[in-house]
C-alpha cells in the first residue's frame, strides 16, 4: 500500500467517524411549512390558537401540580399499569410491565407517562356558546379499571343537551383505541373539531446520540424527525395532513397519536412554549371540522401508542391498523437498507438459539461467507505484496534519493506481478456500512436492550462492564470513563493487532509508527461503544485471520 493508498483509508475512515457522529449536526431534519387547505376562517383561527397546555390562572387547570384527589381509572394488563384520571380524562400514569429500569434484579418498571408527561384528547366547538368537554371536566365512568377484556365508557353532558361518551380499549399490546361519540339531543346542528396531545413538561437534556430523540411523526406521507432544541428556537412546526401519526419518542420508547387515516386536513404541530418558567413541549393534532346534525350521532376514533419500539411490533399495528410507515419510529439511519436487514437476522437468530450474543457471532460469521470470494481476492492480493517486500526494499534502497523514479519502478513491479496494491483495502471499505449498520441496530432497538451474553456480558447494548486498570475490579478505584477499557476491547485490540502484522508493512516510517498505534486507538475508541458491536468487531477479526493465514499459507509467505 503507498503513501497515496494509506491517505485514501484515512480520509475514508475519518469521513465515515463523520457520517456516524456528525449526521445531525450537518444534516438536520428538513421541515415542511404549514399548507393552508379549503377550511373555514373561523376554523383556521381556532386550530392556529389551539394550546394543549393552559396558564396557571383561576379558571384553568394547573399542569404542573399532580392532583391526587381526583377520582382514576386503574390500566391493567400483561404490559401495563397505569391510570387515567377522571378529571380531563387524562394519561397521565404509565408504567412497562415487561421492561426494567436496569439489569439489577430489584429495579423498578420503566415509568413512561407521568403527570409531567401525560396524554389528553379533548374538543373544539365552533358552535358559539355550546359547552364542551375541557381539562376541567369530571367524567362519570362506568367502571374503575381499564384492561384488554373490559374497556371503559366515559360519559359527561352539558346544559344544552349534548351528551359526550369516550370509550377506551386496550389491546393486550400497547395500544390505547380512544372512541369519541356525540349525541346531539338539542334542536340545532352543531360543528365541533376534536384534538389530542402529548405532553412533556421540562424532560430531561438528551445525550449526544446519533439515536433521534425528539418530535417524530408522518405526516402528509414522509417521515418527520425535530429535535427538542430546534423547536424551542423555531417555537413551533406544523403540517397538514391526511392520515399518519405523531408523537415524541426517545430511545428505546415511543408515544404516539395515530389519527384516522381516512382523514384529510388534519393539523399536526410540534410545540414549544415556556409555562410558569419551565419547558413544555407538545405533539398535538386538531382533526378537521365536522357538523352533527340535530338528533344525530357521530363519532371519531384516534389511536394512542405508548410503548417499546419493537419492529414486529410496530410493524404488526402498521398492517393491522392501516398506519403508514409506523415501523420508521425505529431510527434506521442512512443505511436503512442494511439496519432493517439486520435487525431482523439478528432477531431471528436470536430466537432460533435463544441467545443474542451467540446470534451476534453467527451473523458476523454468515457474514463472512458471503463477503468470502471478495475478501479472498484481497487477501490473495496481500499475499502477493508480502512476497515483493524484498523486491520493494530493493528498489527503495536503490532509488532512496529519487522519489519519481521510486514511484516508477513500484507501478512497473506491480503491472509485472499483476499486484493492485490498493486491493487490500477493500474490506476495510466492505466493513465501514456494516460497522456502521450494525452500530446503529445496537443503538436504537429494544431487542438487543439489556440482552446478556455469557459472563459477565449482561447487556450487549452497553460497554463491557470490565476494566483493565482496576485489574477488572480487584483495584477498588474509579478512574475516568474513557478509561474503563474491558475485556473484550482488549481481545478486539489484539486481534486487530496481528491482522496488521500479518498486512504488508508501509516502508513510511511515520505511516508505520500511525498504523502501529491503530490498534490501542480502536481498542480505547470501542471501549466505550456497545459491548455486542466489541463482539462482533473482535470475531470478524478472528475470521478474517484465520481466512487471511489460509491464503498466505497457499501462495508461501511466512
Amino acid at each position: 500500500m503507498n503513501k497515496n493508498d494509506l491517505k485514501n483509508v484515512a480520509i475514508a475512515i475519518v469521513l465515515s467517524l463523520v457520517v456516524l457522529f456528525g449526521f445531525e449536526v450537518f444534516f438536520p431534519s428538513e421541515v415542511q411549512p404549514l399548507i393552508r387547505s379549503e377550511q373555514s376562517k373561523e376554523e383556521q383561527i381556532v386550530k392556529e390558537q389551539y394550546n394543549p397546555v393552559s396558564e396557571k390562572t383561576d379558571d384553568k387547570v394547573n399542569v404542573f401540580k399532580e392532583d391526587d384527589t381526583s377520582p382514576v381509572i386503574m390500566i391493567k394488563s400483561n404490559t401495563l399499569a397505569g391510570e387515567i384520571r377522571l378529571k380531563g380524562a387524562r394519561f397521565d400514569k404509565l408504567t412497562l410491565r415487561q421492561f426494567r429500569e436496569n439489569i439489577e434484579k430489584d429495579s423498578p418498571d420503566v415509568t413512561l407517562l407521568t403527570h409531567s408527561y401525560y396524554v389528553a384528547f379533548g374538543m373544539t366547538s365552533l358552535t358559539k356558546g355550546l359547552d364542551v368537554p375541557t381539562d376541567e371536566t369530571i367524567w362519570h365512568a362506568d367502571k374503575q379499571e381499564l384492561t384488554p377484556d373490559s374497556p371503559v365508557t366515559l360519559t359527561w353532558e352539558n346544559t344544552q343537551g349534548i351528551e359526550f361518551r369516550r370509550i377506551i380499549k386496550l389491546d393486550k399490546e400497547y395500544m390505547f383505541t380512544i372512541q369519541d361519540e356525540v349525541n346531539n339531543k338539542s334542536d340545532i346542528a352543531i360543528t365541533l373539531l376534536t384534538d389530542g396531545a402529548i405532553v412533556r413538561i421540562d424532560p430531561q437534556a438528551v445525550q449526544v446520540s446519533t439515536v433521534h430523540e425528539g418530535f417524530v411523526g408522518v405526516l402528509d406521507g414522509s417521515l418527520k424527525e425535530v429535535k427538542l432544541k430546534d423547536i424551542k428556537e423555531d417555537k413551533k412546526e406544523s403540517f397538514i395532513t391526511k392520515g399518519g401519526w405523531l408523537g415524541l419518542t426517545e430511545k428505546y420508547w415511543l408515544s404516539a397519536l395515530i389519527f384516522e387515516q381516512s382523514l384529510s386536513d388534519v393539523s399536526g404541530v410540534f410545540n414549544y412554549q415556556e409555562v410558569q418558567g419551565k419547558d413544555v413541549y407538545s405533539a398535538y393534532f386538531v382533526s378537521p371540522s365536522f357538523t352533527i346534525p340535530a338528533g344525530q350521532t357521530i363519532s371519531r376514533t384516534v389511536h394512542f401508542f405508548s410503548g417499546p419500539k419493537e419492529l414486529q411490533l410496530l410493524a404488526d399495528y402498521q398492517e393491522k391498523l392501516g398506519v403508514e410507515k409506523f415501523e420508521l419510529a425505529i431510527d434506521f439511519g442512512w443505511f436503512y437498507f442494511l439496519t432493517k436487514p439486520f435487525l431482523i437476522i439478528l432477531s431471528y437468530l436470536n430466537h432460533l438459539v435463544g441467545n443474542m450474543g451467540v446470534a451476534i457471532l453467527i451473523f458476523a460469521t454468515l457474514l463472512r461467507l458471503l463477503l468470502l470470494p471478495i475478501a479472498g481476492k484481497s487477501y490473495e492480493s496481500m499475499a502477493k505484496m508480502r512476497k515483493l517486500q524484498p523486491k520493494l526494499k530493493e528498489l527503495q534502497e536503490r532509488y532512496k534519493d529519487d522519489r519519481m523514479r521510486l514511484n516508477q519502478e513500484m507501478m512497473l513491479l506491480y503491472r509485472k506481478e499483476k499486484v493492485n496494491p490498493a486491493s487490500g483495502c477493500l474490506p476495510l471499505f466492505i466493513q465501514i456500512p456494516i460497522f456502521f449498520s450494525l452500530y446503529k441496530v445496537l443503538s436504537v432497538s429494544i431487542e438487543m436492550r439489556q440482552a446478556p451474553f455469557f459472563g459477565w456480558i449482561q447487556d450487549l447494548s452497553a460497554p463491557d462492564p470490565t476494566s483493565i486498570f482496576t485489574l477488572f475490579g480487584l483495584i477498588p478505584w474509579d478512574v475516568p470513563s474513557f478509561l474503563n477499557i474491558g475485556v473484550w476491547p482488549v481481545l478486539m485490540g489484539i486481534t486487530m493487532y496481528l491482522q496488521q502484522k500479518m498486512s504488508p508493512q508501509v516502508s513510511d516510517k511515520n505511516q508505520a509508527m500511525v498504523l502501529r498505534w491503530m490498534p490501542v486507538i480502536f481498542t480505547f475508541m470501542l471501549g466505550q461503544f456497545a459491548s455486542g458491536l466489541v463482539i462482533y468487531w473482535t470475531w470478524s477479526n478472528v475470521l478474517s485471520i484465520i481466512q487471511q493465514r489460509y491464503v498466505m499459507h497457499k501462495y508461501g509467505v511466512d
